[in-house]
């Protein structure tokens, strides 16, 4: 990779995630060398990619260079690849652009959808982890509109025009609240000749309640908001098959449809190399201790999504969500020092600041550690939080002025097919299929 050798102790970061840069942050200035290893070369602002992937925001303004978050940073290297293997006997990480010795090695490269093993789910839905998937997602979405055009048969077109969100976690709810507010104030206008009110929009949810992390308060609130908005939630459902054109449940309910938006479950990005053991079975998460070390493993630390650290609080691990993650990779910063001067490290205590979800305009839920409250206040509390969690001015100052425009206008002008999408096993929607 090209790495200098140095006399310091290196630390490598497999991550450039919330984890990942808080992290980094950290050890600014500090008598280590840092490496950080990312398949992109940018930081993403996942809480965001739901209005990427419907035409609120353009993806350039939830993304931010790894490289200028580091750029100020003595003995910090960046290296753009993808991590195959860990050697924790050689200390070495091996990846696509070659092989890196460490000192002390951090996972912090995240989660992905989690599928539970449905291939046929996996194989014929779309997920929403990345930016490339979001954009996949606003192509489509499109596209399909353009496709119930150009058919005759009501039922063909209306299967266009249904849509699928399996999930009713934060993901599912705010995709399903950006999707109504696109079929009231925006697709009438674009589609005059189509009947946007066939339009269907259907969140399953396999759980009692939605926002089922949340308070019951909260749930609610978020589930009248979704159907006041048109939304359809079906709660207790489980999606059991999906072949591209039919989903099929563990009811009778069943929904014939051209796009399925799995947001049902994630989990950690597994790397191989370490003993099968130090993962956790349903969740692919590695199991650590309360300083994020991995068990068994002295020099080896797991961060955010990847990590499952088990409390009497928390004893299936912490959300994974930003504030976890950045806490730890903040603590762990200290922590890395401390463990390289000989001194005892601290204990990670998560300082729960809340949780929140946005339905729509003027729509929101949000919890705090002793008060829960919706609707507008709740609304300008998450797009304030949102806005100031993004990194750099320019990002903040172009989501802003977006948000501003989409308010007055009932607008969202990124609903463009910049590149066309087709899932790899596109099923037709025709009379004459076989």
């Amino acid at each position: 990779m090209n790495i200098p050798e140095t006399s310091l102790p290196r630390v490598v970061i497999i991550g450039g995630g919330f984890a990942g840069i808080s992290l980094a942050k950290k050890l600014k200035n500090k008598s280590v060398q840092v490496v950080l290893i990312d398949k992109n070369n940018y930081h993403t602002f996942q809480p965001l990619l739901y209005q990427v992937a419907t035409g609120g925001l353009e993806a350039g303004s939830i993304a931010y260079p790894i490289r200028k978050v580091i750029q100020e940073f003595p003995e910090f290297y960046f290296r753009l690849g993808r991590v195959n293997e860990i050697d924790p006997k050689n200390q070495i990480v091996k990846s696509d652009i070659g092989e890196l010795r460490y000192d002390y090695l951090v996972f912090a490269n995240g989660s992905k959808t989690n599928f539970f093993g449905n291939k046929e789910i996996e194989r014929n839905s779309m997920s929403m982890k990345t930016i490339p998937q979001s954009l996949n997602i606003r192509s489509f979405i499109l596209e399909n509109f353009e496709q119930a055009l150009l058919v005759n048969d009501e039922s063909e077109r209306n299967a266009y025009m249904n849509f699928c969100l399996v999930g009713g976690g934060p993901t599912g709810v705010e995709l399903a609240g950006a999707l109504a507010e696109m079929k009231k104030a925006i697709l009438p206008k674009d589609y005059p000749d189509l009947n946007i009110a066939n339009m269907q929009i259907n969140l399953i949810q396999s759980d009692g309640r939605i926002l089922n992390t949340m308070s019951e308060k909260s749930s609610a609130a978020a589930e009248k908001f979704l159907v006041d908005l048109g939304v359809k939630v079906h709660k207790n459902v489980r999606v059991l098959s999906y072949d591209g054109k039919l989903i099929t449940t563990n009811t009778a309910l069943s929904f014939e449809t051209a796009t399925v938006i799995w947001t049902a479950g994630v989990q950690g990005a597994s790397i191989p190399g370490l003993e099968a053991t130090v993962w956790t079975e349903r969740s692919k998460r590695l199991r650590v201790n309360s300083f994020s070390q991995v068990l068994g493993y002295e020099n080896i630390f797991a961060l955010g999504d990847i990590a499952q650290m088990e409390t009497p609080a928390y004893p299936n691990g912490h959300p994974m969500m930003a504030q976890p993650a950045m806490q730890q990779g903040e603590l762990l910063g200290e922590n890395l020092l401390l463990k390289i001067n000989g001194q005892p490290m601290k204990s990670f205590v998560y300082n729960d600041k809340g949780s929140m979800a946005t339905i729509g305009r003027n729509k929101a839920v949000v919890d705090l550690p002793h008060y829960h409250f919706n609707g507008v206040l709740a609304w300008f509390v998450w797009m304030f939080v949102h806005l100031f969690s993004l990194i750099g001015f320019k990002n903040r100052a172009v989501v802003f002025l977006n948000w501003v425009y989409n308010y007055i206008r009932f607008d969202r002008e990124g609903r463009l097919i910049i590149r066309p999408y087709k899932k790899k096993s596109f099923v037709t929607f025709t009379s004459d299929e076989v």
